[in-house]
């Protein structure tokens, strides 16, 4: 297999990982960001530990949606994490919620 055979098999797999995203984002009511990876989660529980003076989180989620595209199989009941680094976790708004403000003279013509 060749460079760009490689390249452009990468390629396809993470277009149709995003296609996948795009398909199960609004199954799951949060998104969970790691230094190591991706994640959609149906609840999320981050632990902070201080431990010889560093800080480390530890990160459990239930309902999971794994952002991989080495993996035969994305979706997981539990995922338990720890990362020395930031964890970025947010609720997403269901369509229902979100209500988007009129601001006059803004996006006008």
């Amino acid at each position: 297999m060749s460079a760009e055979d490689l390249e452009k098999y990468e390629t396809q797999a993470q277009l149709a990982l995003y296609e996948e995203y795009q398909k199960v984002y609004e199954l799951f009511r949060y998104v969970v960001e790691t230094d190591r990876r991706f994640y959609l989660a149906n609840s999320v529980e981050v632990t902070p530990h201080i431990q010889q003076g560093s800080v480390y989180f530890e990160v459990t989620m239930n309902d999971v949606w794994v952002w991989d595209f080495f993996r035969a199989s994305r979706f997981v009941k539990n995922v338990h994490v720890y990362s020395f680094k930031d964890v970025n976790v947010e609720e997403r708004l269901a369509d229902a919620e979100l209500v988007v403000p009129q601001i006059p003279g803004f996006g006008e013509g």
